[in-house]
C-alpha cells in the first residue's frame, strides 16, 4: 500500500543566509563565549603572552645602541632588531612584501587560517588580555548573560566601571607603545611630560586612537574578523579539500544524539564546542567564513569526548578530503610542496637580509669626461663617489685601488660618514700608462674601515686606445 507523503514544512527550515552575530532585523546578536581550557589553549596562551610582552617592551629594550623595533616614517629610518634601515634597502622592503603576500597565499592554502587563531593580534589582544579581565570581573559565560539582562544596580554599576576603565587604561598604554615604536620612548617620555599644555595634537591623537581602539575590543570585536577582516573573505577563495583547518568529523559524528542507539554517531548534541566559540558559529556547519581556527572548539569537544569515553579528536585539524576518505594523508604531496616553497621563501629573504652590508657604496664614472694626463708616466679619470653609512656610529672609510697599482685621490676632507648619512665625492684614480692595454680596463676598488675590507666596487677606467699610444 501506498503511504502519503507529508508535505515540507517550510517554515522549518533555515538556510544560513547571514551571519550568526547578526539578527533576523539586522541588529548585533552579542557572543558571551564560555572560557576556553584544554591543553591547545593554553598552547595559544604561551604563545599570546610572549607575543605581548615582545610588543610592550621591544621599544625599551636597546640592542647595539637602538631600540629592537623603531620606525621612524618621517625620517624614513626604520630598525629592528639593532639594525638600521634606509630608503636605500628599498629593494629588501620590496622582496620583503613580495616573500610575504606568496607566503600568506601558499600558508592559507595548505594551513588555513591558522595565523588567526594564534598570532593576529586581534586575537591575541581579544582573547588573552581583554577577554580574561572580562571573566575575573563579569563572570564565565551564564553569569555574564545574566548581568547583561539585569537592570542597572550598584553592583552591575561598579562592574562596568572597573571593567571599562581597565579596558581604558590598556587601550591608552597600547597607543602610547605605537607611538614609542614611532618616535622613540625617551622622546614620547619628553612629550607626555608637557600634556596638556605643550604638543596638544599629539594628546587629541593619542585619544582618538586610544578610543577607536578601546572601541574595538570593548565593542566591536569579533566583528572584526567578520565584517572588515579581508582574510576571513579571501579564504573561501583560497581553501580547498586539502587545506587543513579546524574541522568537524561529520562522518564519524553524524546522526547526532545521545544515549546508546548504535545508530547514533559521536557527537552527543552538547553544544560546548558552540558555547566557546569567540564568533558564535557551530563548526559541525563546515568551514565558514568566522572560523578564526582558535582551536576552543576542539579543546571542549575533546574534553567531552573524554568523560563519554569515546575517542578524541571528533574536532581537530583536518581537511575535507581526510575526513571523507579516512584513508587518506593529512599531508599530500601538494601541502608538503608548498610547505618546502614556503621554507626556501623565508631562507632567501634571511639571506639578502644577512648579505647587506653596513656600508652601501657606488663609484660612477663622471659622464661626459674623458682620461687625462696625469703627470708623463699616468692618466687619471673623475668618478663620483656616493656612499652610505647603515651601522649605528661614524665610519671612518678609505678607498684603495685591488685590481691594479695605482693611486685614489678624494677630493675634499677625510671620508667620515655620519650614522645613516649619505656623503657624496669626487674622486680621482690614476693609473700608470704602462698598465693600460685597451681603451677600457675593468678595475676593482676595495672599501676599508680600520684595515677590514667592507666591500668591493667594479668599475671601469677609460685610457686612449692601443694604437694611439
Amino acid at each position: 500500500m501506498k503511504t502519503e507523503e507529508k508535505p515540507t514544512d517550510y517554515k522549518k527550515i533555515t538556510f544560513r543566509d547571514r551571519i550568526n552575530t547578526v539578527d533576523k532585523e539586522g541588529k548585533r546578536v552579542w557572543v558571551f563565549p564560555k572560557m576556553p581550557k584544554g591543553k591547545l589553549y593554553n598552547y595559544r596562551r604561551v604563545v599570546a603572552y610572549i607575543l605581548l610582552l615582545f610588543f610592550y617592551l621591544a621599544p625599551h629594550v636597546n640592542l647595539n645602541g637602538e631600540p629592537l623595533i623603531f620606525l621612524n616614517f618621517i625620517e624614513r629610518r626604520f630598525v629592528f632588531f639593532g639594525n638600521a634601515f634606509y630608503p636605500q634597502d628599498f629593494h629588501l622592503l620590496v622582496l620583503t612584501l613580495i616573500t610575504l603576500l606568496v607566503f600568506i597565499i601558499l600558508f592559507t592554502v595548505v594551513y588555513g587560517r591558522i595565523f588567526c587563531g594564534w598570532v593576529c593580534p586581534q586575537t591575541v589582544f581579544m582573547e588573552f588580555l581583554y577577554r580574561p579581565i572580562e571573566y575575573i570581573i563579569d563572570g564565565d559565560r551564564k553569569k555574564q548573560r545574566e548581568l547583561a539582562r539585569q537592570e542597572m544596580n550598584p553592583v552591575k554599576l561598579l562592574k562596568r566601571i572597573v571593567k571599562h576603565s581597565l579596558f581604558l587604561t590598556i587601550s591608552f598604554w597600547t597607543i602610547i607603545t605605537f607611538l614609542a615604536y614611532i618616535k622613540g620612548y625617551p622622546e614620547v617620555q619628553t612629550i607626555m611630560a608637557g600634556w596638556p599644555g605643550s604638543k596638544f595634537s599629539t594628546l587629541l591623537g593619542v585619544l582618538a586612537f586610544t578610543g577607536t581602539h578601546y572601541f574595538i575590543f570593548a565593542s566591536f570585536r569579533e566583528q572584526v574578523c567578520t565584517l572588515v577582516c579581508p582574510y576571513g573573505r579571501l579564504q573561501g577563495v583560497m581553501l580547498d579539500n586539502n587545506s587543513i583547518v579546524v574541522a568537524y568529523d561529520y562522518a564519524r559524528g553524524e546522526p547526532r544524539g545521545r544515549g546508546k542507539n548504535e545508530n547514533k554517531g559521536d557527537c552527543i548534541d552538547c553544544h560546548k564546542c558552540v558555547e566557546v566559540c569567540p564568533t558564535g558559529i557551530d563548526i559541525r556547519n563546515g568551514t565558514q567564513l568566522e572560523c578564526i581556527n582558535c582551536t576552543a572548539c576542539i579543546d571542549a569537544c575533546n574534553s567531552i569526548m573524554y568523560t563519554v569515553n569515546k575517542p578524541k579528536g571528533l574536532i581537530r585539524y583536518a581537511s575535507e578530503r581526510s575526513i571523507a576518505e579516512p584513508k587518506s594523508k593529512l599531508l599530500n604531496a601538494r601541502a608538503i610542496a608548498y610547505s618546502i616553497v614556503l621554507i626556501l621563501l623565508i631562507g632567501v629573504v634571511s639571506v639578502a637580509f644577512v648579505n647587506r652590508g653596513d656600508v652601501e657604496t657606488t663609484i660612477i664614472r663622471t659622464q661626459g669626461t674623458m682620461f687625462q694626463e696625469y703627470g708623463t708616466e699616468a692618466y687619471s679619470n673623475l668618478y663620483n663617489l656616493q656612499m652610505i653609512n647603515k651601522t649605528n656610529e661614524t665610519t671612518s672609510l678609505e678607498l684603495k685601488l685591488l685590481s691594479h697599482d695605482g693611486e685614489i685621490k678624494i677630493l675634499g676632507d677625510k671620508l667620515d660618514v655620519e650614522v645613516g648619512e649619505v656623503e657624496k665625492r669626487n674622486l680621482l684614480i690614476i693609473l700608470n700608462k704602462d698598465l693600460l692595454k685597451s681603451s677600457n680596463t675593468h678595475i676593482k676598488i676595495g672599501v676599508y674601515t680600520e684595515g677590514e675590507l667592507l666591500e668591493e666596487i667594479s668599475s671601469t677606467f677609460v685610457g686612449p686606445n692601443a694604437l694611439d699610444k
